[in-house]
């Protein structure tokens, strides 16, 4: 009987976790208030610099890319989903330096190279993430990375410990540790320059390897 009172009042978690998400998204004309209170464009913002050429893979509604292309040189933002690149379209300006693409990153041919990519809640939603990382890492040598952890607290592994539906989100592949997210980028010849996790997610600033001529 217990557990499934635990089973219940932890799919209300998740229903409320979502609920919320949506209704403070609509409350705010359409931009989620993380954006505000994590504040995590800064991360990206303070990582590159005037002359850079940057990738956003998996742009989303574009409010990344919007504040990256007010400091880079050049900014391309791509996104799998037409939908997501017409409401940044929309929801955003597009300056001269701002490039949107409709496409699969992890197939997508580019030909440029570029000095930053920006991976912004975008890896726990691929499958096969070492093949992804070690053909993207060829285009840059640098990337910067925002995951969201497994270890946020202690009730997400309690979830996943009793079998529940543990994820922030059912597209992800995968939610993170700090031992798992290590090894992924070690399997993909990648190294950690710096680390840090703030309101239970990882960033991190990684060093490309063996770049291409």
């Amino acid at each position: 009987m217990i557990k499934y009172l635990i089973k219940f009042f932890c799919w209300l978690h998740n229903f409320s976790y979502k609920a919320t998400s949506f209704l403070a998204t609509k409350n705010n004309n359409g931009l989620h208030p993380k954006h505000r209170i994590l504040n995590y464009h800064q991360f990206f913002i303070d990582n590159i610099c005037k002359e850079d050429i940057v990738l956003d893979i998996g742009c989303g509604n574009g409010a990344v890319a919007f504040d990256l292309a007010k400091k880079a040189k050049q900014v391309t933002a791509i996104d799998i989903r037409h939908k997501n690149i017409a409401v940044a379209k929309n929801k955003f300006s597009t300056p001269p330096n701002l490039e949107y693409v409709v496409g699969d990153a992890t197939i997508y041919e580019f030909q440029p190279k570029f000095d930053v990519i920006i991976l912004s809640n975008v890896l726990e939603h691929i499958n096969k993430r070492v093949e992804f990382l070690i053909k993207i890492k060829k285009l840059a040598p640098k990337i910067l990375i925002r995951v969201p952890l497994l270890t946020r607290d202690w009730l997400s592994v309690y979830k996943k410990d009793l079998g529940f539906e543990y994820r922030l989100d059912k597209t992800h592949c995968i939610e993170y540790t700090e031992e798992n997210f290590k090894r992924e980028m070690e399997s993909a010849d990648l190294k950690i320059e710096k680390y840090f996790i703030k309101f239970g997610e990882l960033y991190g600033i990684i060093n490309c390897l063996d770049l291409q001529d």
